[in-house]
């Protein structure tokens, strides 16, 4: 062998123990927030629903036409709200559970008027309605208070330019949002200051599709874009650039755009200017 060959086969030959020494697996990640990249669809059949790579407990959702917080208490996952490939995900509270509930609350207000009767105390009896009323008082605030900051907060913009082709309709199996069409690339920008809690293509009919979370009662979703622009946990502002319109998992160019109240879709028209 040549003395040149004899140095390159060395050479390499000592570049392929470098490699393979100094290897490391790359990490196994189990936690998904729900990438672009997944190809599955949802598909809500029944109860119950098995995570998939890709989802997120907001998609999930929304394709159950559920609160997220609803979900989230069922299932007894925390803010913020991660899931598990293969998690089941229950979208109902066991049957029996309502009766437990009546059961323990039963025997709790009986115990409670036992201890109340045993431990009679004329300064005890004259200080319990006032608190109460503290409590009520003080709880009847909070709720008016949070609906007014609620109803300030949002602040909703047309999400795109174009002509409105498809209204939203109450029957169960309507339409339940607005169309709003235009040529294909069209700015989509989002309605409302928020974050982008999905962005990605497995909700079945929506195609490429953002939703976003403006306030725990308030989300806004933008369907069938041919390019997302932002990506999940991204703070937007009122009117920045989200997507660009397509028609993906649709038969023309059009922005489906809908808001959802608790979970419930609502009457975009009522919202916007």
């Amino acid at each position: 062998m040549h003395k040149s060959q004899v140095i390159i086969s060395i050479y390499l030959s000592g570049l392929l123990v470098a490699c393979s020494s100094n290897h490391t697996p790359a990490p196994v990640t189990t936690l998904y927030s729900g990438k672009t990249t997944s190809t599955h669809k949802i598909n809500i059949n029944g109860s119950r629903y098995k995570v998939k790579k890709g989802d997120t407990l907001f998609a999930i959702a929304f394709s159950a036409n559920k609160d997220v917080r609803t979900l989230a208490k069922i299932n007894k996952i925390k803010p913020p709200y991660t899931i598990y490939p293969n998690q089941i995900i229950r979208l109902e509270y066991p049957k029996n559970k309502n009766k437990k509930n009546t059961k323990y609350t039963k025997v709790n207000h009986k115990s409670q008027s036992l201890k109340q009767k045993s431990n009679k105390s004329p300064k005890k009896e004259l200080d319990k309605p006032n608190q109460r009323e503290y409590v009520q008082r003080q709880a009847t605030q909070k709720s008016s208070s949070t609906k007014a900051l609620y109803n300030n907060k949002v602040l909703w913009k047309w999400p795109a330019e174009g002509k409105v082709t498809r209204h939203f309709s109450v029957k169960e199996n309507g339409y339940k949002g607005l169309e709003i069409s235009n040529k294909p690339g069209t700015s989509v920008k989002a309605a409302a200051g928020g974050v982008v809690v999905y962005a990605g293509s497995a909700l079945r009919g929506y195609g490429n599709l953002i939703i976003l979370k403006h306030t725990d009662d308030y989300l806004s979703a933008y369907a069938h874009n041919a390019k997302l622009l932002v990506r999940e946990q991204q703070k937007v502002k009122v009117g920045e650039k989200i997507a660009e319109m397509g028609s993906t998992d649709a038969s023309k160019t059009a922005l489906r755009f809908e808001i959802r109240f608790k979970g419930q879709a609502v009457n975009p028209a009522k919202y916007l200017p």
